[in-house]
């Protein structure tokens, strides 16, 4: 099996890189890159590919998914209530002239 090869990767394994590839993607990383971070991601989660056979599989690790909700914020909180409140005024007036779509 040469390297690189997913058939030894279950199906969801499969969707849960494409899911997390498309996110990488929306956020501007190039499609090479956003491929690599999320099979890396899926194999810190699931150990890698899964064999056939009853009783082979192991649990998952969720500290990957749960890393990013965890880091988010941090840089809105370490800012002052008066330039917070500032910028959530401005993204109000904001709203509020774009059109709806």
């Amino acid at each position: 099996m040469p390297r690189g090869d997913k058939s030894s990767y279950t199906n969801k394994q499969k969707r849960e890189a494409e899911h997390i590839e498309e996110g990488y993607e929306k956020r501007g990383v190039s499609k090479k890159v956003a491929e690599q971070r999320a099979w890396a991601t899926v194999n810190k989660a699931s150990g890698g590919g899964k064999k056939s056979g009853s009783g082979r599989g192991t649990e998952e690790d969720q500290a990957p998914a749960r890393k990013g909700g965890k880091i988010g914020g941090k840089a809105a909180a370490s800012r002052p209530a008066t330039k917070r409140s500032a910028s959530a005024r401005k993204a109000a007036a904001t709203r509020k002239r774009a059109p709806k779509s």
